[in-house]
């Protein structure tokens, strides 16, 4: 159970106006026990329409590679099987809303939805693992593949999955109905559902003229009108919350309440993604993952409102242009950006099996169009071509990056990369930690960088695992010494409060940002400044590592889950695949032990995607800083030139 200390420490970080704000909520909440079969009024057939559905031949120019991943797995959905988080489900023909498969814990079903502990997992089990299919993705690809082959029984089986949930989870009752984050997705989903499912002769019956869903459609909508993400909690939250709520008042607008809510929604979500985004376009919480949540909920909301005919602030449209930008400029040559920060898997809309990065970058070509030195993409997926299909593409009379942008200076982000193959990639991190008062999604890991040759992870950022559950993994892997950076006297650079919470931020500032040279400084570990520089020659990076005074030290470098390593002393050689080396000279001033699978305490894993983790090499070196310059070098050896 969360304590009564962690309760104080969350109310410190919030103004009075989020204090007042979440006070009105409690009251509403108490409030709403008394109404929660509330129905809204009723509606005539008439005025049940679905008025914007995919174009005839919307997705015929879906490649054919794309098509078999789609019907791959849906045709897996249909045996009743999916994966959540590393875990295996075999019961998703007739799920069990309110169970968690890894713990075995169900959630109540029966309760008021505001008296559900969920955040005790011994109470409710792995909310993570209960939430996810409640999202309703899987029923977006299944539903995807109805449109691209006509197959009844994809849309029989969304529809059965629809009735299951609505007289499984009635409005305000269970877990389904506490996090505003989980209802603005969801909602998004079923505008996707009925979209998809247009030629279905089912589709009326089961979305506009079925009471049940204009019931639970409109409960969704009044939920979020009521209880949105404030203050310290306005970050990705907030937004899945408007886009959901955007999207169901455009396209289920058979409620009196449809136009105010939409109206809105719309200066909500302009209001949001400002507040969210560097001005660079990168986003402010610096967990790269939520950077792709953010871009795929503004797009699926403002394609929505497109569709619909309702227009946007001028100022929204351009935000997601330069998210685009900033995207297409830090991707690797694999297209994949920097694992930093959290990640939980967490998508805006599912509506195929595709790579998410490909995808958003395809989407942008369509709807911004590719700059010259964009990376070259296919624009070949389910999503991308619904999403065309629909919107006018914006005219956007904005200023755009000439050349592809290495240096990000509001977020503290630098790449360091050669310009021919085999591609030297190197992420360097000196941006503010994390967004708002509680920075809920970032990580102790100032002045860590992230090393890739040809995209495989060398030097590596180990991810994030887990959020709620396994406390212990938790503060590991957002902890300073599960970074590639410097740990001082055995201590995190920034205070935890709790597994979303910080109570005092390390602040960085960058000193040097060229092509080939970084140089920043933290003041984590006052009046103690680690300072470092990192230059990139050819095959060669060299990391020099210097701080003030006298400190006990830990150096750590994380390897990628390929990478074999045999440490000498101070030298390891690294191996990776069939013909893949580099030799890494460490600091002498150290002594140096090589981890792997370590679990008392957590050392050497490497999370591939959340609620996974595998065993990964960790070098550390244990000694003390005292002002001398440690100095590390990681040189590649291959066959092809570096520039």
């Amino acid at each position: 159970m969360t304590s009564a200390a962690w309760y104080l420490l969350r109310l410190s970080r919030m103004g009075p106006a989020e204090v007042a704000g979440r006070v009105g909520d409690a009251v509403r909440k108490r409030r709403w026990r008394r109404v929660a079969a509330h129905p809204p009024e009723p509606i005539p057939l008439r005025l049940r329409r679905f008025r914007s559905p995919l174009p005839s031949g919307a997705l015929d120019d879906v490649s054919a590679d794309a098509r078999r991943t789609l019907l791959a797995t849906a045709d897996r959905l249909l045996d009743g099987t999916a994966e959540y988080f590393g875990v295996t489900r075999h019961d998703m023909i007739t799920p069990d809303w309110s169970l968690d498969p890894k713990t075995g814990h169900s959630a109540p079903a029966d309760a008021y939805a505001f008296d559900v502990p969920y955040r005790d997992e011994d109470a409710v089990g792995d909310i993570k693992q209960i939430w996810e299919p409640s999202r309703h993705q899987h029923l977006t690809v299944l539903a995807a593949a109805y449109a691209v082959t006509g197959d009844a029984r994809y849309a029989e089986r969304v529809a059965d999955h629809l009735k299951s949930w609505w007289a499984a989870t009635p409005p305000l009752h269970g877990v389904h109905w506490v996090s505003g984050i989980e209802l603005g997705i969801r909602l998004l989903s079923w505008v996707w559902l009925r979209r998809l499912l247009h030629g279905w002769p089912g589709a009326a019956e089961l979305f506009e003229r079925n009471d049940v869903a204009l019931h639970q459609v409109w409960h969704h909508q009044r939920w979020l009108a009521a209880f949105p993400s404030r203050g310290s909690s306005a970050n990705n939250h907030a937004i899945a919350e408007v886009a959901g709520q955007l999207a169901a008042a455009c396209a289920f607008d058979w409620f009196p309440e449809s136009a105010g809510w939409r109206t809105t929604a719309v200066r909500a979500l302009d209001t949001h993604l400002r507040a969210n985004t560097f001005d660079s376009g990168l986003n402010r919480e610096l967990a790269t993952e939520y950077h792709g949540l953010v871009l795929e909920l503004g797009l699926a909301a403002a394609i929505e409102t497109d569709a619909a005919g309702v227009r946007l602030p001028d100022t929204t449209w351009p935000v997601l242009l330069r998210m685009t930008d900033a995207l297409a400029a830090i991707v690797d040559v694999r297209l994949r950006p920097p694992r930093q920060g959290d990640a939980d898997d967490g998508h805006g809309l599912v509506l195929d099996g595709t790579d998410r990065w490909a995808s958003l970058l395809a989407t942008g070509d369509v709807l911004f169009g590719r700059l010259d030195w964009w990376p070259t993409v296919a624009r070949t997926d389910v999503r991308t071509a619904a999403f065309a299909a629909l919107v006018r593409s914006p005219k956007l009379d904005v200023p755009r990056p000439n050349t592809r942008p290495d240096h990000f200076p509001d977020a503290g982000l630098t790449l360091l990369r050669t310009r021919e193959e085999p591609e030297i990639w190197c992420r360097c991190d000196a941006g503010p930690h994390g967004f708002l008062a509680i920075a809920a999604h970032a990580h102790a890991d100032a002045l860590s960088i992230e090393v890739r040759h040809d995209g495989v992870d060398v030097l590596a950022d180990p991810g994030t695992y887990c959020y709620h559950g396994e406390p212990e993994w938790r503060r590991y892997f957002r902890s300073t010494l599960g970074h590639n950076t410097l740990r001082l006297d055995g201590a995190d650079q920034s205070a935890s409060g709790g597994p979303f919470l910080w109570t005092r931020h390390a602040r960085s500032r960058v000193l040097t940002a060229a092509r080939d040279r970084w140089c920043a400084e933290h003041d984590g570990y006052a009046p103690a400044i680690h300072r470092r520089t990192v230059e990139l020659d050819g095959g060669e990076l060299r990391i020099r590592d210097e701080v003030s005074g006298r400190h006990p030290c830990v150096l750590a470098f994380h390897l990628g889950p390929t990478i074999d390593a045999d440490l000498d002393g101070t030298t390891a050689r690294l191996r990776w695949h069939h013909d893949g080396t580099a030799t890494l000279d460490l600091p002498p001033q150290l002594t140096w032990t090589a981890h792997r699978g370590e679990t008392d305490p957590p050392l050497g894993w490497y999370s591939p995607g959340f609620g996974r983790k595998e065993p990964a090499v960790t070098l550390l070196g244990r000694g003390e800083a005292c002002g001398a310059v440690l100095t590390t070098t990681l040189t590649f050896h291959d066959r092809r030139s570096h520039q």
